[in-house]
C-alpha cells in the first residue's frame, strides 16, 4: 500500500483542528455552531476523539465559503487523505454539511458557487479550481450530518483505516493508499475576504460596475471644479 511523507509546509493552513498520523487516510470535519469563546466541551471532545482514533487531521469548520477553503487546502497537501467525515448537526446558517457534501458530489458553477445548496454564500474564491479537482478526486465524503454519538464517529474514523473493505452504514470503507498525485501545497489567496459582498450573478455585477464608473465620473467632475 503506498504511503508518502507529509509534504514540506503541511497543514498549510491553520485552523481549529489537531494534527494526528499524518499516513491516516482519513480527516473528520466537526460542524460548528458557535463563535469560538462559546463552544461546549463536547465539540472539543469530538475533535480529539477524531485524532485519538486514528485521524490525519480532525478539527471543527463553521463557514460555507472560507472554512470550507482551508479544509480543502490542508487536504490536498496530504495525498494520503482520502475521505472526508463530516460530523455533527447541521448549521441552519451557514448549511455547512451540505455545502462539502455537494462540493464533492456536484462541483462548483461558473461563479465558483457550490451547487444545490441552501447556503447564503457557498462561493470559493480563494482556492485555485486545481485545487478544488484535486479534492473532489482525492476523497470520499463519509456523511454523517446530523449524528453527535461520539462511538459513532470512532466507528467510522476505524473503518476507514482497515485493509479490507468493512462494512459502515452504506458504505465499504478500508484505506486505499495515497492519491497518485503528488502533494498540493498552498494558501488561501485572501483575494476575497468577504464573500458574501461578492456579486452573486451577472445582474448584480453589472450593476455594481455601473455604479462604479458612475462614482468614478462624479469623482473626476468634482476634481475638475476644485483645480479650476
Amino acid at each position: 500500500m503506498l504511503k508518502i511523507s507529509a509534504a514540506n509546509g503541511y497543514p498549510p493552513e491553520p485552523g481549529r483542528y489537531l494534527r494526528g498520523n499524518d499516513l491516516s487516510p482519513v480527516a473528520v470535519a466537526v460542524i460548528l455552531l458557535y463563535n469560538q469563546e462559546e463552544i461546549p466541551p463536547e465539540i472539543t471532545d469530538l475533535v480529539r476523539i477524531g485524532v485519538e482514533t486514528g485521524a490525519a487531521l480532525s478539527g471543527t469548520i463553521q463557514t460555507e465559503n472560507i472554512g470550507i477553503e482551508k479544509l480543502v487546502c490542508n487536504v490536498v497537501a496530504n495525498p494520503n487523505i482520502r475521505y472526508l467525515i463530516v460530523f455533527g448537526p447541521e448549521s441552519p446558517g451557514h448549511s455547512t454539511g451540505e455545502c462539502l457534501v455537494n462540493l464533492v458530489a456536484k462541483g462548483l458553477d461558473e461563479r465558483r458557487r457550490i451547487l444545490d445548496t441552501a447556503a447564503p454564500t457557498p462561493y470559493l474564491f480563494n482556492i485555485p479550481l486545481e485545487y478544488i479537482d484535486r479534492f473532489r478526486s482525492q476523497i470520499q465524503v463519509v456523511n454523517l450530518v446530523n449524528e453527535g454519538d461520539p462511538d459513532l464517529l470512532r466507528r467510522a474514523v476505524w473503518s476507514c483505516y482497515q485493509e479490507k473493505p468493512t462494512k459502515f452504514r452504506d458504505y465499504e470503507l478500508y484505506d486505499p493508499g495515497a492519491y497518485p498525485a503528488d502533494p498540493l501545497v498552498g494558501s488561501l489567496t485572501w483575494r476575497v475576504t468577504k464573500p458574501e459582498q461578492e456579486p452573486k450573478d451577472d445582474k448584480e455585477r453589472g450593476q455594481r460596475e455601473q455604479l462604479k464608473t458612475l462614482l468614478e465620473r462624479y469623482r473626476q467632475a468634482a476634481e475638475r471644479k476644485r483645480v479650476h
